[in-house]
């Protein structure tokens, strides 16, 4: 039996769709971790078992999801992803016949503004994803989660498909979400005090990261625009985290 796992806050315009390419699952679980949009009343369409969340990061809503989960196998997806109709064949296989393997990794295929992105972090992307559950010890890690599992890992060949962001309004509005949680996770595990010239470091190493060493501009204006946007989150993480420390020390 496979249990889907589909992690949410707000998702009304994605998760239709993600959820479509979980047909082949014999239960969804849809992790709700604050929803106050249409998300939960789209999902119940799709006949999924919706629990609620309240941790304070993406290993607590995954491993919420674990427990609820009634399968012996666990697959995760995330609301902006689906599962190409060649993973869904390969995943059945799987399941039918895992041989040694109880843990994989299943590559991703970036889709950003619309292209598919090869550069700049974004080629090769593999994601651990698919256990048994069993093998599936428990996410961890504040800022990063990870998985921690015991068993054989394996790569799959066929793909998630990620639509990472589908034009700018929507990626300005998850930055004001995203950078809050970064800024606050790295100021709860008492970031250095920012100052001046940390901040231009910051922007400096994230510019050389994604614009030289992964080589953004090869993927033309999206990679460019992408590789800029990855500057600016990073100096809104940053001013976010210095207001923080300000206002703690006026306390």
């Amino acid at each position: 039996m496979l249990s889907a796992i589909v992690i949410t806050r707000n998702e009304e315009q994605m998760i239709a769709d993600c959820l479509g390419t979980l047909d082949f699952s014999d239960e969804i679980i849809l992790v709700d971790t604050g929803n106050t949009d249409n998300t939960n009343l789209i999902a119940k369409k799709f006949k999924a078992k919706i629990i609620s969340c309240t941790g304070a990061n993406y290993s607590d809503f995954r491993n919420s999801g674990k427990e609820a989960a009634s399968g012996d196998w666990l697959l995760y997806l995330d609301a902006d992803e689906r599962v190409s109709p060649k993973l869904k064949s390969e995943i059945i296989t799987i399941i039918s016949d895992p041989g040694e393997s109880s843990v994989f990794a299943i590559p991703r295929k970036n889709i950003y503004l619309g292209k598919v992105m090869r550069f700049g972090g974004w080629g090769g992307d593999y994601v651990i994803r698919m256990f048994k559950k069993n093998a599936l010890n428990k996410w961890s890690g504040d800022l990063h989660e990870q998985p921690d599992f015991s068993g054989k890992l394996k790569k799959l060949k066929h793909e998630i498909i990620h639509y990472s962001h589908r034009d700018l309004s929507s990626m300005v509005e998850k930055t004001l979400n995203f950078t809050t949680y970064e800024a606050k996770l790295r100021f709860e595990s008492h970031h250095p005090q920012i100052t001046w010239w940390r901040i231009f470091r910051v922007m400096f190493t994230e510019f050389w990261l994604r614009f030289i060493k992964l080589s953004a501009w090869r993927d033309g204006p999206e990679g460019i625009i992408d590789c800029m946007f990855q500057v600016f989150n990073t100096f809104i993480i940053y001013g976010r985290l210095w207001e923080m420390q300000h206002e703690s020390r006026r306390i």
